[in-house]
């Protein structure tokens, strides 16, 4: 390559260069580019997410697709259905109609669309705010089989079931149910009612077909659910022996906001084939797989419970809670979504049947228990050590007291003086114990004076002989008050997950079973809020008034010192807490806390009365001079020593 060509070459690179220096796109032309570039990847994502939701409601409806090719024939319209769901394809097609199953209690909604039910609306209750109370609502949940039948995947919940009648509403009567005794099975037994049955039938051609029974009969909580399969065995493919059944429900509000409440107590409940019963976490998300038989699945709220029930068992179960946080719009109106996926068990035979029941209703202890298969221990009365107390002493006389008195505040007071007043020998020992300690204040103060705090061992040996020569016993006052403590804390389960209380107002409380509010403000201030919450609970209020005013009633009773100054200290601080805490929790609690303060209040001004102090010191001082009692231990260590010739100190 000679010299003129290299030039040539270089004149042409540099002409390029500047012509593409003079023709390059100024700084608002590369913005216009950048934003026409933007706005067309926007159109885009807009037209896939479009795209995406037409094709989730076409595989939604089983029509879906069909009717958005508007150009396809009724042949190739029938072909794709037949492709789409084979056996099944002649159930693709149809309209949506309800027919509501209906008792005394409640009204199921039942849609030939899927066969299932669709919505459980709770007669005898409201919503916190007036309305129906609706356990789950028909497009905010799923219901229905999934399973592989020739290689194509069925839900059920998208085709079309034929129902046994054409009647808009099928309902059981039977005899006036007195209040309280609602979805009793003993009642039901005594004097039955009607039971009303609908049937809803998938067909598959040639004789087969899945067909969902459900039963409902006069006042009970329960309806009867059978599956029924014939001719499955040679539709559905043998690759597991179970069939899927998918029951999901996204969870609306009942009660009014609290965290201290419904979302407190709110979860899913299951139970092991002959084993215990056992729950996810509540206030947020979690789930679980249970690979072994499975009784039921209980999808629970604070006070009211939507249970799949297996007259046998489940093969297993997957179970999950998807919970809304507070930034979450939905959280408005909804607790959570609950999701589960229940093994049905399936042996391929050409006719079997899977029998279940659900339970729609409320979470009263008893109403729970008849049917005894622990459903009643979806409601929660507190830890091992306080259950009893609930069961067998707190919800009894709550219960018996409940047939004669209609208002629950009345109830109350009525269980606070029954309980106050049966502890009250626990109290009045508690009483003396305190005042033989203030008797032997005197001697205390020397024992201090003779000893300082270096030597603490020294003073605290004299202090027990002390103790021991006058016959008093340092935790006679304390033990009394531990044996009380099972019944303070099944109080503080009891009242707000009792049902009872629901909705029942007293006083200026409307509602016994969540915080009575006489403040209240919209606007979040940091800290405050998020442990009062937006309001001040007057019952609260007058609980923790109660509790200071007694502990300087009963502090006037205790011997001084700058140890019991430090406990009298923290007994004052401990009121103010339990304000904090219990401002969001049951009114109905707070009432009974301040109830039990005035009581105990009156009971320590009644001993008082009937207690002679300076009685008690004579009769210490006469101890004093008796010789001291040793105990058999001590009688057995000391012959033991003398065996051994050893000398045993004074």
């Amino acid at each position: 390559m000679d010299r003129n060509t290299l030039t040539g070459i270089a004149l042409i690179f540099l002409v390029l260069i500047g012509f593409s220096y003079l023709n390059r796109p100024s700084k608002e032309q590369l913005e216009a580019a950048k934003h026409r570039k933007d706005s067309i990847e926007q159109v885009q994502r807009q037209m896939a997410i479009e795209q995406q939701q037409r094709e989730a409601e076409a595989a939604k409806s089983p029509m879906g697709a069909v009717e958005n090719n508007s150009t396809a024939t009724a042949e190739e319209a029938e072909k794709e259905l037949v492709d789409r769901f084979g056996a099944f394809a002649a159930a693709a097609k149809g309209e949506e109609q309800f027919t509501t199953l209906e008792n005394n209690l409640m009204k199921v909604t039942l849609s030939n669309k899927g066969g299932r039910i669709y919505s459980v609306e709770l007669k005898g209750y409201k919503r916190f705010n007036g309305e129906p109370l609706v356990l789950f609502e028909g497009d905010k949940s799923d219901f229905g089989m999934e399973f592989f039948a020739a290689n194509r995947n069925i839900a059920t919940e998208q085709l079309f079931f034929v129902p046994s009648t054409s009647e808009a509403v099928v309902k059981a009567t039977g005899p006036e149910v007195r209040k309280g005794d609602e979805g009793k099975e003993k009642v039901n037994e005594e004097n039955p009612g009607q039971t009303k049955n609908i049937s809803m039938k998938l067909n598959a051609g040639d004789g087969k077909y899945i067909e969902y029974r459900y039963a409902i009969k006069h006042n009970s909580f329960m309806i009867d659910f059978d599956v029924n399969m014939v001719g499955m065995n040679d539709v559905i493919s043998s690759n597991a022996d179970f069939i899927n059944f998918k029951w999901n429900v996204q969870m609306p509000r009942q009660e009014q906001r609290s965290k201290w409440g419904e979302d407190r107590y709110s979860t899913i409940y299951y139970k092991y084939d002959e084993d215990e019963v056992d729950k996810l976490t509540t206030s947020k998300s979690g789930s679980e797989s249970l690979k072994t038989k499975v009784k039921w699945v209980d999808f629970k709220q604070l006070f009211f419970s939507s249970t799949l029930i297996a007259d046998e068992a489940f093969a297993n179960a997957d179970v999950k809670t998807i919970w809304f946080d507070e930034k979450d719009p939905r959280s408005e109106k909804y607790l959570a979504r609950y999701e589960s996926n229940i093994g049905i068990p399936f042996s391929y035979r050409p006719s079997e049947s899977a029998n279940m029941q659900f339970y729609f209703g409320p979470n009263h202890y008893y109403t729970l228990k008849q049917y005894g298969i622990d459903l009643q221990n979806v409601v929660n009365l507190g830890y091992a050590i306080v259950r009893p107390v609930s069961k067998y002493v707190v919800i009894p006389i709550f219960n018996w007291l409940r047939r004669f008195i209609s208002n629950f505040g009345v109830i109350i007071i009525i269980l606070t003086l029954i309980i106050k007043f049966a502890l009250y020998p626990l109290t009045y020992k508690s009483y003396i114990a305190q005042a033989k300690m203030k008797a032997l204040k005197p001697e205390i103060d020397e024992i201090n004076a003779k000893y300082p705090q270096e030597k603490a061992m020294e003073r605290q040996q004299a202090t027990m002989a002390l103790y021991k020569k006058a016959g008093v016993n340092p935790m006679g006052g304390c033990l009394p008050m531990v044996l009380q403590m099972p019944i303070l804390f099944s109080m503080f389960f009891f009242f707000p997950t009792s049902i009872e209380l629901r909705q029942q107002g007293f006083l200026w409380a409307h509602d016994l079973s969540t915080y009575d509010s006489i403040i209240s403000w919209q606007q979040e201030i940091p800290f405050l809020s998020s442990i009062l919450g937006n309001h001040i609970s007057l019952f609260t209020v007058l609980m923790t008034i109660t509790s200071v005013f007694y502990t300087k009633v009963s502090s006037a009773n205790q011997a001084g010192g700058q140890q019991m100054a430090g406990m009298k200290t923290m007994m004052y601080m401990m009121p103010v807490v339990f304000f904090f805490v219990l401002n969001n929790y049951s009114s109905g609690l707070s009432f009974y806390y301040f109830l039990a303060n005035l009581i105990t209040i009156g009971q320590t001004y009644l001993s008082r009365r009937f207690v002679d102090e300076e009685k008690i010191r004579a009769q210490l001082q006469a101890n004093k001079k008796k010789p001291v009692k040793k105990s058999k231990f001590q009688q057995r260590l000391e012959e033991m020593a003398k065996q051994k010739g050893m000398q045993m100190p004074k």
